[in-house]
């Protein structure tokens, strides 16, 4: 029995297409509308952890970290980390799609356009507040824009071109990945804190529990036999 979908038939899964297959497996509008929201909202969500001040999630860790020996904001961190990371695509054999490049600009500044809006709450419940608030808007961003179908973010796509070239399990490389970034974020003098651990627990979970209900059905693309006939 076959377990891939015919050629030019709608598949309802997470697929691994290339970046013109991307944008030809139909529904575009939607899915381009529907990552951008994501990424702008996980923008929102990085912006609401900081303001919560009780911990950021692991790569912001060291995003604020780089910020204290770089003149930049912290939505311009998380623009040039995405490219720095964006180059060790490269001997991974990754392939960026649209969805690539839109993670590696939108969030960071949407990120910053947050932070200019939203100040620190004196109360802690409030700080509380944003902090959960932010891991759980976070996981909803992740499930909108991997749901688009649209390319993996950057460090997406780090995670599972190290598990590809490794052979290791995605869960100890993205641990192995998220540890590495928090302790050099820390020496840099990053923040991190309990949302640091809660994000490490919950975004996993939320993500998962999300993404049924945001992955758009697109169109498996005919393999080059089905459009050029009969090769034997």
């Amino acid at each position: 029995m076959s377990l891939t979908a015919p050629a030019g038939t709608a598949r309802r899964g997470l697929t691994d297409l290339g970046p013109i297959a991307q944008l030809r497996a139909g529904r575009l509008v939607r899915r381009l509308s529907q990552l951008y929201v994501g990424l702008l909202l996980y923008g929102v969500s990085l912006a609401m952890m900081v303001r919560g001040d009780l911990g950021l999630a692991p790569w912001d860790v060291l995003h604020s970290g780089l910020i204290r020996h770089v003149p930049i904001t912290l939505g311009q961190a998380v623009v040039v980390m995405s490219f720095v990371v964006l180059v060790a695509w490269i001997p991974l054999r990754e392939t960026p799609g649209i969805g690539t490049i839109s993670n590696a600009l939108v969030v960071g500044f949407s990120a910053d356009a947050t932070l200019a809006l939203l100040d620190r709450p004196d109360l802690l419940v409030a700080r509380i507040a944003l902090m959960l608030g932010g891991v759980g808007l976070c996981g909803l961003a992740t499930a909108l824009y991997i749901g688009a179908q649209l390319g993996r973010g950057p460090r997406d796509g780090l995670m599972t071109g190290l598990h590809r070239r490794t052979g290791l399990s995605l869960r100890l490389v993205r641990t192995g990945l998220e540890v590495a970034v928090v302790v050099l974020g820390l020496l840099l003098g990053g923040v991190a804190g309990l949302g640091t651990l809660l994000f490490a627990l919950a975004i996993g979970p939320i993500t998962q529990a999300l993404l049924p209900w945001f992955t758009v059905e697109v169109t498996a693309p005919a393999p080059r036999s089905a459009l050029g006939g009969d090769q034997g």
